[in-house]
């Protein structure tokens, strides 16, 4: 039987998973990180720990499943897509903390570009937005203000990764330096048209273009590792994908017209547009699904910064709740959110708003308010935000959605998923596969191997799903609708 083993390197942890040739979890293990917060709106993560973290959960792995390991053909990355850093070309050790997709220390040098007139170019290229949640202006910060780390990139002693890339650079003792197309799509250097690095945009962002890494498809070879000697044999490194675009693939939206959304600390949505670049004119942003045999299939993405990250404020900072587990419970103790909404801005507005200086705010609190209500009004603002990304896609894309695949840790939550789907007004069909994206990499390294042979084989593959339906009268669900966007209208 061939096994393959799965890291999913997310904002929040570092997971590994050992799955059989159908998707079936044989064994995980999981391991949090820090979250740094040098000041308000800066989100960064120590590098090192995260590399210390790969190699314990990868030993967790090994050391259960001994009798298994020779049956391991191959290990897949999945990884958070925009989070970068700086690290020396030798020794491999970081020179500055990675900058989270978080992060918002760009906002003045995007701001800068945008009045300059750059944006049309760089949407035309990237299919991205000038946008701080984006690497580059992360990368321009740092050559900016740190003069040290800006030398050694252009003598050529320090190199630019996205955490694939730090990764798989450690796991082959520095042997390769490279990364797939979803990652370096979400870079704002690479040109999504022509699949390359582009001069220009480095040159706009002051990136050297010599200090990126090689790109290539996610289902070929990235060396072999025995990851520091967990493992006892080198196994090569197949399928390495950006997770949003991971659990795409994962949900077999292999057909332009094809939806998911992944939710995690941020919700993504993505919608297949096909094999031919199109921008977006209603603020959705392109992204290169995935590159196979040389053919790209692109999507339309609408990035939601707080989903998860908003009832962690809840817990972390007021103090509301214990434990994430409490949340569907308290927001069905009371019958509805009172009037309540929770706009969770609390680093700008993303797609369709794109307003980096909106703020969060709870508003349509009296004295009635209770804990339950604005327990429920961030849940239902997760789902809120999804309609709203909804619309945008359909309109940009011409594709009327029906059902949306549904992943990530959240889905759990029954109110939350029915909520959903009667705000959207679409079905719901989750997956109750909890581990999509590290799935839709290791589907990659499946395809790489030859142990999967194409797309069609692998859409063949058993999967288990549960469908949510709109019950909601839909008046009612248009009133809500509209509490929400007043909401909106007051933060923006």
């Amino acid at each position: 039987m061939s096994l393959i083993l799965a890291i999913d390197q997310s904002t929040s942890a570092t997971k590994a998973i050992l799955f059989d040739a159908k998707g079936k979890v044989l064994d995980k293990s999981s391991l949090e990180h820090r979250q740094i917060y040098p000041q308000p709106g800066w989100v960064e993560h120590d590098a090192e720990e995260i590399w210390r973290n790969v190699l314990t959960v990868i030993g967790d792995i090994s050391r259960r499943n001994r009798n298994k390991l020779s049956q391991i053909v191959g290990l897949s990355i999945t990884n958070q897509r925009e989070t970068v850093l700086v690290f020396d070309r030798k020794t491999g050790k970081p020179l500055h903390n990675a900058i989270v997709w978080q992060d918002r220390r760009g906002d003045s040098i995007c701001n800068k570009l945008v009045t300059q007139g750059h944006a049309p170019g760089v949407v035309r290229k990237t299919g991205l937005k000038i946008d701080a949640y984006f690497s580059a202006s992360k990368l321009r910060w740092l050559i900016e203000n740190k003069p040290p780390i800006a030398a050694k990139l252009k003598s050529g002693n320090a190199v630019i990764g996205t955490i694939d890339a730090y990764l798989i650079y450690l796991l082959t003792g520095g042997k390769v330096f490279a990364t797939d197309f979803t990652n370096a799509s979400r870079t704002l250097l690479f040109d999504i048209g022509k699949l390359r690095w582009d001069e220009k945009l480095c040159a706009l962002f002051k990136v050297p273009l010599c200090s990126l890494p090689e790109v290539r498809e996610s289902a070929t070879h990235f060396g072999t590792t025995t990851a520091c000697g967990l493992l006892p044999k080198h196994i090569p490194i197949v399928g390495v994908m950006g997770d949003s675009q991971a659990s795409l693939f994962a949900q077999r939206c292999y057909q332009p017209g094809m939806a998911k959304a992944t939710l995690g600390t941020g919700t993504s949505v993505l919608l297949n547009i096909g094999d031919k670049l199109r921008v977006s004119e209603k603020g959705a942003v392109t992204a290169l699904a995935w590159v196979w045999q040389g053919k790209p299939t692109y999507a339309f993405e609408g990035i939601i910064n707080f989903s998860a990250a908003t009832i962690e404020w809840l817990k972390n900072q007021l103090g509301l709740i214990q434990s994430a587990n409490q949340v569907e419970k308290l927001a069905l103790s009371v019958k509805d959110n009172g009037g309540v909404y929770l706009v969770p801005a609390f680093a700008g507005l993303s797609a369709p708003y794109w307003s980096p200086d909106a703020r969060a705010a709870i508003v349509g609190m009296t004295a009635h308010t209770s804990k339950a209500h604005i327990v429920r009004a961030a849940q239902e603002a997760i789902a809120y935000q999804i309609r709203d990304v909804l619309d945008m896609m359909q309109v940009g894309s011409n594709h009327t959605l029906q059902s949306v695949e549904v992943d990530g840790g959240p889905t759990r939550n029954k109110f939350l998923m029915q909520f959903t789907a009667d705000v959207t007004r679409v079905q719901l069909k989750v997956s109750n596969a909890p581990e999509s994206s590290a799935w839709g990499a290791a589907m990659n390294g499946l395809l790489g191997l030859g142990v999967r042979d194409s797309l069609d084989e692998l859409s063949a593959l058993p999967r288990d799903r549960k469908t949510f339906r709109p019950k909601m009268n839909p008046n009612q669900a248009a009133r809500l609708l509209a509490g929400w966007h007043a909401a909106v209208k007051r933060v923006l």
